[in-house]
């Protein structure tokens, strides 16, 4: 019974030595400050964001946030609606606000089951691609963005939401027309495009 009435005393005194820590050092005002030798914060950023439409949370991301990973426009429906056809006016957007801000840059997503153009998985047929033009097309996509950005992204979502929550493959065009390796194959496309990211 003593211990339990101890566990809230003990971290209200944690507490409270975390804050005379942060208050004897001013320029420690911000969780990006405070953390900033251990590991980044991060956010997402929208539309109004990265253009810097939207002043007040731009304020709020350049004082607390020392990381930031595009929410859509780094998504292959928005880049790359047609096949071929690349539009990087809202991407190239986002990766200058970060490099503007000195932020840690991550793009998102390279390969995901959604926002994914229906043009990628069908032929002129409107019949499911074979498994060699998916990887085809996979690996020009993700070689062109990556390639585009080398050297100024920090790190890439390269699959995201491959798996269900329990565990097992989530059964996406990806994985039903190429199988499992799907994952292997976007990680060495990607690596192949920036090996330094």
């Amino acid at each position: 019974m003593k211990i339990i009435h101890l566990i809230p005393i003990l971290t209200l005194a944690l507490l409270s030595a975390a804050f005379d820590i942060i208050k004897k050092d001013e320029h420690l005002s911000t969780l990006k400050d405070a953390l900033a030798w251990k590991f980044y914060i991060g956010t997402a950023l929208n539309g109004t964001q990265i253009t810097e439409a939207d002043t007040a949370a731009v304020r709020v991301v350049k004082e607390n946030f020392s990381a930031i990973v595009a929410e859509n426009c780094m998504k292959s429906g928005p880049l790359q609606p047609k096949e071929g056809v690349f539009d990087f006016t809202l991407a190239d957007k986002f990766v200058d606000f970060g490099e503007k801000y000195n932020l840690f840059i991550t793009g998102h997503t390279l390969v995901w089951h959604a926002q994914t153009p229906p043009w990628f998985f069908r032929d002129s047929l409107g019949k499911d691609v074979t498994r060699e033009v998916l990887i085809e097309r996979m690996k020009k996509h993700i070689t062109t963005v990556v390639g585009r950005y080398k050297g100024r992204v920090k790190g890439w979502d390269v699959v995201n939401e491959a798996l269900n929550d329990d565990g097992s493959f989530r059964k996406s065009r990806f994985y039903n027309i190429i199988g499992e390796d799907f994952i292997k194959l976007a990680f060495q496309f990607a690596h192949e495009a920036d090996p330094s990211t």
